[in-house]
């Protein structure tokens, strides 16, 4: 009778359980589903010309706007003494060396002695022509002695006219022993020492025309269509001061490696150029540039890109190639076409492919 009544004791614990499980099942229904994330909200704005102010920018070396090259005109001399050092500001002919002379100047006076001796011969030979004169035919002296005399005395003139330009060469050479500048202008490099042994063509100073240094700045073929000859630019030094600079030149040709010009940019004197320095220019005005907002560029390991905004609102990567920056916005070297929409505000925090609500549009 017992064992009856446990076994109906726990059937009834086993349906009180399943009861409750169904019971709780009832109450809940399905799970709810995972919400959906609502769209980022962007601006858009359109790829466009716009005036950018502030013109182009360029940098490069600072250069002699004409530098020349000092060489003697004379090899195996030694060299005596060197008068100037680089920075020095000389006047033209002004001596920068000098060579030593000892060996031309005994040679000099060996050849004056000579002069002064086949002069005397030349003045007797011609006395001795003068003495027969008129007396051809006379029968005093043959004709052929008379002519000999008269050959004796241009043959003497002849011997003393060609030791005189031998006297004048050595004395040429004497005044190319001493080394002069070739113009006003300022020391840039000096490579001789005294104790040197001189050779041809072998420099031993450099010069500036005038002390003038000017800055060759680089900049890529399609900018230099932009700036004129006579153009103001602003020209930071590496110090961080700056000067009034004025485009004296544009170079004619395009490096074939670089694809590079060169725009030549005059500079006052000033005691901070030097030449092979390094420099950047601003060129001054405004141009027409294809550009967007400053922040719808994003920049990433892999360079700079704009996410495009479709018609179904949807944003799309692509990269771009940057140029210059002015007034909050950014020049598109290479990029999508004028009149694409592109996000703005909110751009950096979408993924390529996403949904985007778009807060406000503008052509701007």
């Amino acid at each position: 009778m017992n064992n009856a009544n446990d076994r109906l004791l726990s059937l009834a614990g086993v349906g009180a359980v399943l009861g409750g499980a169904l019971l709780l099942a009832g109450c809940h229904g399905k799970p709810d589903e995972v919400a959906e994330m609502p769209p980022q909200t962007v601006t858009t704005a359109l790829v466009a010309m716009r005036e950018l102010k502030g013109g182009q920018s360029a940098s490069g070396r600072l250069l002699p706007q004409e530098e020349m090259a000092v060489a003697p005109d004379l090899s195996g001399y030694r060299v005596a003494r060197v008068l100037v050092e680089e920075g020095a500001a000389v006047r033209a002919g002004q001596p920068l060396a000098l060579l030593d002379d000892s060996l031309l100047q005994s040679q000099v006076r060996q050849l004056e002695a000579q002069l002064m001796q086949q002069r005397v011969a030349a003045e007797q030979a011609r006395d001795q022509s003068a003495r027969v004169a008129g007396l051809d035919n006379e029968g005093v002296l043959s004709n052929e002695a008379i002519a000999q005399r008269r050959f004796a005395a241009r043959n003497a003139d002849a011997a003393a006219a060609a030791t005189r330009a031998q006297l004048d060469d050595l004395l040429v050479r004497r005044a190319h022993l001493t080394i002069r500048a070739p113009f006003d202008g300022t020391v840039i490099e000096r490579t001789v020492r005294p104790g040197d042994t001189a050779s041809v063509g072998t420099a031993m100073f450099r010069m500036a025309r005038g002390g003038l240094i000017e800055l060759y700045a680089e900049l890529p073929e399609r900018d230099a269509s932009r700036i004129h000859v006579g153009d103001v630019a602003q020209v930071v030094l590496a110090s961080g001061r700056t000067l009034d600079g004025k485009v004296r030149l544009l170079g004619e040709r395009v490096d074939a490696a670089t694809g590079l010009m060169i725009a030549r940019i005059a500079l006052p004197r000033d005691a901070e150029l030097r030449a092979g320095g390094f420099a950047k220019a601003r060129f001054a005005g405004a141009r027409a540039a294809l550009s967007v907002p400053d922040p719808a560029v994003n920049y990433d390991a892999d360079g700079a890109s704009v996410m495009l905004v479709d018609g179904g609102s949807r944003v799309h990567r692509v990269r771009v190639v940057t140029g210059e920056h002015s007034g909050g916005f950014v020049e598109l070297r290479r990029g999508p076409p004028a009149g694409t929409r592109v996000a703005v505000k909110g751009a950096a925090f979408t993924l390529d492919g996403d949904k985007v609500k778009i807060a406000m549009a503008t052509g701007h």
